[in-house]
This record gives C-alpha cells, structure tokens and sequence, in this order.
C-alpha cells in the first residue's frame, strides 16, 4: 500500500450549539492525515484494514491540534444501546455505542462513517456524553439510554448531531421503516417513498423525534450528508472500505 502524501491541515467541524464554558467538542472530516487511499487521509478507527502505524499516527495528530488532555476513550461500536461510563473504558469495557463523563479531562469519543454521530452536554456542565448511532441503535433507543445516563432533566440537555447520510442518499428497505414505526407511527414522517417496498429515510429526523419524545428540547447540528461530500467525508455506504471519522466531547478542568 502506498504511502499517503504529506498531510494537510486537519478539517475539523467545530459545533454550532450554546454549550456552556467548559464543555469542549470537536467532530473531523476525513482531511489532514497520513493514511493512504481507500483510508485517505484522516483514518481514526484500528478496525477498518487501515495501517496501524498510520491510525496511531493520526490519533496523534488530532490530540496535539486539539490540545488533548488524554487519549479518547475509543470504544468499540456495536449498533446496540449500551452507553456506559467512561471511567469504565480501559477497565474491562471495550465494546458500546456511547460513554458519558463527569469528570474533567476524560475524552468520550465515538467513530462513525454514515451513522449519527449524537454530542450532548448539560447546561451546568456536569455531564456530556457521545453517541453512535445508526439506524439499528436510534430504533432500539440508544438516544434515550444516553440521555437516562446523564441523570439529568432533559430539558436541561443541549444535543448536537454530527456528519451523517443525509435523507436523500440513506435508503433502506420496509423493514428499517417498520422498527420505527412499531413504537412511534408518527415517525413515517422521516420516510419517503423511493420505489417498490424501499424508503429514503431522514436518519436526523428520526433522531430528533427520538430525543423531542424523551423530552429534550434543545437540538442542533444535522445538515451534513456523508455520502454526497466525497471531498469531506467517509460514508461506508458510498465506499464500502473506507476509514471514519471522529466527534469528540469532554469537560475541561477547572
């Protein structure tokens, strides 16, 4: 495999949401690494075929541009629901589909190529929380699991949602459409039909409509398509090999 030319500078998407002082966040585009092609460039995920030597390599490039204050918590994503506490990553747990912390200086990270990538914070800045989430996890209620780990009011919650597919490119079969619709018949307002028995599904709608029913009001973010922006984004749908993305959040020290 050759050797991907010389980096540029890293492409970082800084989110658009009244986080209070204190809370950092920070998602990547697929810009500024050293991975070569089908990863090019900036490959954060070990799992995906890439060179280990340049996933590290990379890993490193994005802690010293966001002046880290540890290494992120990597997780191994599962498309379930589990959300659990990152004090617990690299004591045992290695595999779920969000962490939360409380604690200042602990990185929650989450790695995604098409799925959602779901930021949340409080108003206080006592928890945040990173979330992946695709379509098998947002209809078994990830997003909910996340917002009962914070343990705080949701109307106290601020989310941003990450690069994902966008509604026009995600399409999917009757079955996808009817794990919504089995508990909330209001959700076939996400849907639009594409032929027969297929759908293109609106993956930020349903996750909006997720959260607005566990009571969270405050959403932002959700206007990328990782599919359609080859320049920007990896999209495992489009690609089929390709590297990921990383949306990161933490509480900064006092």
């Amino acid at each position: 495999m050759r050797a991907a030319s010389a980096p540029s500078e890293l492409g970082l998407i800084e989110p658009d949401w009244p986080a209070p002082t204190g809370v950092r966040a920070c998602a990547t585009t697929r810009a500024g690494g050293i991975s070569a092609p089908p990863y090019a460039e900036l490959n954060l995920a070990a799992h995906v075929g890439d060179v280990p030597a340049a996933v590290v390599a990379n890993r490193q490039r994005l802690r010293q541009r966001l002046d880290l204050p540890e290494e992120p918590r990597w997780l191994e994503q599962v498309h379930g629901v589990h959300v659990v506490d990152a004090a617990l990553v690299r004591r045992g747990v290695t595999a779920a589909d969000g962490m939360y912390a409380r604690q200042a200086g602990q990185v929650c990270v989450v790695l995604t190529a098409d799925c959602v990538p779901a930021l949340i914070c409080d108003r206080d800045a006592s928890v945040v929380a990173a979330v992946h989430a695709g379509w098998r996890g947002l209809a078994a209620g990830v997003l909910e699991a996340a917002v009962s780990a914070t343990a705080v009011p949701a109307t106290r919650l601020i989310v941003w949602l990450g690069p994902a597919i966008g509604p026009q490119a995600f399409e999917v079969g009757d079955e996808v459409r009817a794990a919504f619709l089995s508990s909330d018949p209001g959700a076939a307002s996400a849907f639009a039909a594409a032929g027969p028995a297929r759908w293109l599904a609106d993956l930020y709608a349903l996750a909006r409509r997720r959260l607005a029913r566990c009571g969270v009001t405050h959403c932002y973010g959700g206007h990328w398509c990782t599919y359609s922006d080859t320049r920007r984004f990896y999209s495992y749908r489009r690609d089929g090999t390709t590297g990921r993305m990383a949306t990161l959040i933490w509480l900064e020290g006092g």
